[in-house]
């Protein structure tokens, strides 16, 4: 059995990624770039890091990109946070993994205070031991640094632990931490491109994985 469970929040236990690609598609157009709802959905997972260079030039981001991610970031909050609800049985499925003695961490490519209100929406604030934002780390997924500081402040090596997540994005970054994901189909990315990223198990969501949880890498 691993010894913790490294869970992302986005589209994992919450159900918020059209919003968050409701919010940078309106940012980028806002800011003179003709980036689709598509293309933005498709760079969702990723931190601001990571998204707004997939965009937008060097100058481009010398120019407005801070600007950008703050408008973003401001419109998200007051337009789309109050539409964000949890995944059905995300309560149920962390207290399953609790109870069996697997320590519950979160990894996620938001900000500190934004995984705060993710897991209050979520219920489960008081089920997790270890957080870590794309505050914690020098870069964002599918960079490895957010999965590697759990590990450091858990003491387990990435052997030791099992990340869960529904982007590429979480499975190639636990990959270089060398921790094995399970993935969630939750998130609107298909399961080729979850499997090819590195994904060993596959569930619908929440529900669907601790429907099955006896048969997951969660238990064995």
């Amino acid at each position: 059995m691993p010894k913790a469970a490294i869970f992302d929040i986005d589209g994992t236990l919450i159900d918020s990624v059209d919003l968050h690609a409701l919010a940078w598609h309106e940012a980028m157009v806002k800011f003179g770039h003709d980036v689709s709802f598509e293309q933005a959905r498709g760079q969702i997972g990723k931190g601001g890091d990571k998204l707004i260079p997939h965009f937008l030039t060097d100058d481009a981001q010398r120019d407005h990109g801070k600007d950008l991610e703050e408008w973003r970031g401001r419109r998200f909050k007051s337009e789309y946070l109050p539409l964000v609800r949890p995944f059905t049985a995300v309560p149920d499925l962390l207290r399953r993994v609790r109870d069996t003695g697997v320590r519950i961490a979160v990894g996620s490519s938001a900000k500190k205070d934004e995984v705060a209100e993710y897991l209050d929406i979520a219920r489960v604030t008081d089920l997790i031991e270890v957080t870590a934002s794309s505050e914690d780390a020098e870069e964002s997924k599918p960079a490895p640094d957010i999965f590697e500081v759990v590990l450091r402040k858990l003491r387990l090596e990435g052997a030791d632990a099992v990340a869960i997540g529904d982007t590429p994005y979480d499975a190639e970054a636990a990959g270089k931490a060398g921790i094995r994901t399970i993935g969630v189909l939750c998130g609107g990315f298909t399961e080729q491109s979850l499997r090819q990223a590195g994904c060993v198990e596959m569930y619908p969501g929440p529900a669907g994985l601790l429907a099955c949880f006896e048969d997951s890498l969660l238990a064995r």
